[in-house]
């Protein structure tokens, strides 16, 4: 067994800190300031987590080449199956002529561009977040924004900035349940408390996306329509985390959203329609069907069918019943499907390999290393019989589905390298404790660290691209030094896992989602470009939220022990 050490260089933790963060400098500067393809500089970001690990940490060599295999093939399946499986839907409705009805029905419903991406971006993508989380709602944003005719990149984006608030309380409550587990503290506790903190980003959040699109004099035109999406739903966020726990916050939070900002447009419109320069110049986008026809119920049922399958799928394989059964049960009451459509392998060399010590856990132990095959209960399946559903209602052949799905893995291909190779440098920073000794960094900071809770988890999403895996990776991190500092665990506990969704707009996967998703791959640095100083100012405002909670306001505004 190979055993951590967070201080390498010289047993200084700035300087090992330093050194610690070259992975994530290397992977993205090369992204954002050279013209280097996106999977070129992800296999260079992994080539600089492994010299460290290897060189630096002093890491069996085995050890760290079998923490980037198990990252690489967690980074195809489940992550680059939701993306592979995302882009079929979109192209089957491509090919089948739907997406321009559906940007038609959307053009009558809604024309203003600022109106269309609150709609899209914030209150749909947080249902998708809801159900399935892991970036499925900004490749099904971006794609459907892309459609209505958003430019590439400001649909990229868009969708980015709208995939924040709602990401704690993705996958059915996944990142707060699984920072429940690894931090022993109260569910119900972790819940309220992150509820009480994101209200304020999911009132904001609407505000900034149509500030960032059109600037603060069209943002305060919409200001009734920003209010109506984000209030309602902060306002559910609320509720449902304080007083039914975090499975279902993002689902209900969203619905009442869409439906509130659908009501509200019955009684009020903009005063003129917002649209891009680009299109001032070129002319309107139409809003009226291509041959200028009425558009019957039945075709535009037929062309919202693909993704009311989609979030009927999505929805039900997240539920904790389906999934199970799916999974073949559980071993004391398992069903015909059990052993074959889960399937657990430990990592050959890295089981049990790697022990983690304190104070990033309370208590020394062996990591475990397990590939986990859901092959028939991951979100992506679900996503892939919904696309396959709808092309049979379309009066697509199998053939030319089979056609379709070809080409849609050919222009993927790039990208599953990218994701599994940016997968794979979140792994091995993880085996080696490079991670670690960034966090432990994060909370020698004293009475700052409120804020520095929030940018912690920041960085660990911006590290691993998931929200869940930052709170497993820190959350024990986080409560160790509240209890030292005299500070409420539950309060720098949620900070991680609220602080870490400002990270999801830069995090590799999700940049490579979007850029796949708007057909522009390739140019994930300058998706960076766009998000990067969005995402730290939402970081930093979230800290300061938290400082608040922990400095300034009543200690019951803040659940504690």
């Amino acid at each position: 067994m190979w055993t951590q050490v967070y201080a390498p260089v010289l047993n200084d933790r700035l300087l090992s800190a330093l050194v610690a963060s070259l992975p994530v400098v290397v992977l993205l500067g090369l992204l954002a300031f050279s013209h280097l393809r996106a999977h070129l500089a992800a296999l260079a970001g992994l080539g600089a987590a492994l010299t460290v690990a290897i060189v630096v940490y002093r890491m069996p060599p085995q050890l760290a080449l079998m923490a980037g295999l198990h990252g690489a093939c967690y980074g195809l399946l489940p992550i680059g199956w939701i993306v592979l499986n995302a882009i079929f839907l979109y192209d089957l409705t491509v090919a089948a002529g739907d997406f321009e009805v559906l940007k038609n029905s959307i053009g009558r419903f809604a024309a203003d561009r600022r109106l269309q991406v609150l709609l899209i971006a914030f209150s749909f993508g947080a249902f998708i977040e809801g159900a399935a989380g892991f970036g499925t709602p900004v490749a099904i944003s971006a794609a459907m924004l892309i459609g209505l005719g958003f430019r590439p990149l400001e649909a990229a984006g868009l969708a980015l900035i709208g995939n924040t608030a709602p990401v704690a309380y993705g996958a059915l409550g996944t990142p707060i349940i699984a920072l429940a587990a690894v931090t022993d503290l109260p569910l119900e506790s972790l819940s309220a408390a992150a509820g009480r903190i994101l209200p304020v980003f999911s009132c904001a959040i609407p505000f900034w996306l149509v500030w960032v699109m059109a600037g603060r004099k069209a943002m305060l035109e919409v200001a009734p329509a920003c209010m109506a999406a984000g209030g309602s739903f902060a306002a559910v966020q609320f509720l449902m985390s304080n007083f039914h726990g975090p499975w279902l916050v993002d689902i209900a939070g969203s619905i009442v959203s869409m439906l509130t900002l659908i009501l509200l447009l019955q009684f009020w419109q903009p005063k003129s329609v917002w649209k891009f320069d680009y299109e001032i110049e070129t002319g309107p986008v139409e809003t009226e069907s291509p041959a200028g026809q009425f558009v019957s119920p039945v075709r535009l049922f037929k062309a919202w069918l693909p993704w009311l399958l989609m979030s009927i799928f999505v929805f039900a394989w997240g539920t904790p019943q389906i999934r199970t059964l799916l999974n073949g049960g559980t071993p004391e009451q398992p069903n015909a499907l059990f052993g074959i459509t889960r399937i657990e392998l430990d990592v050959p060399l890295l089981h049990q390999a790697v022990q983690r010590v304190p104070p990033v856990v309370k208590v020394a132990g062996a990591e475990a290393a397990v590939f986990r095959i859901d092959w028939l209960a991951a979100t992506g399946t679900g996503l892939l019989l919904a696309a396959l559903l709808s092309g049979l209602v379309r009066g697509f052949r199998p053939l030319a589905l089979i056609s379709i799905y070809a080409g849609t893995v050919r222009r993927c291909s790039n990208s599953l390298l990218t994701i599994s190779a940016m997968i794979a440098l979140g792994f091995v920073t993880k085996a080696a404790g490079i991670d670690a000794t960034m966090g432990l960094a994060f909370a020698a900071t004293g009475d700052l660290f409120p804020i520095f809770s929030a940018l912690l988890g920041w960085l660990g999403v911006a590290l691993t691209g998931s929200d869940t895996s930052s709170n497993v990776l820190f959350g024990g991190l986080q409560k160790i030094t509240a209890e030292q500092l005299g500070l409420n665990p539950i309060l720098t506990a949620a900070g991680n896992t609220t602080g870490g969704v400002m990270g999801k707009m830069i995090d590799a996967q999700s940049l490579v989602v979007a850029s796949v998703a708007t057909g522009q791959s390739g140019s994930e640095g300058k998706i960076l470009r766009y998000v990067f100083w969005h995402s730290i100012a939402l970081a930093v405002l979230t800290g300061l939220v938290i400082l608040a909670f922990a400095r300034l306001l009543p200690q019951h505004w803040m659940p504690s022990l």
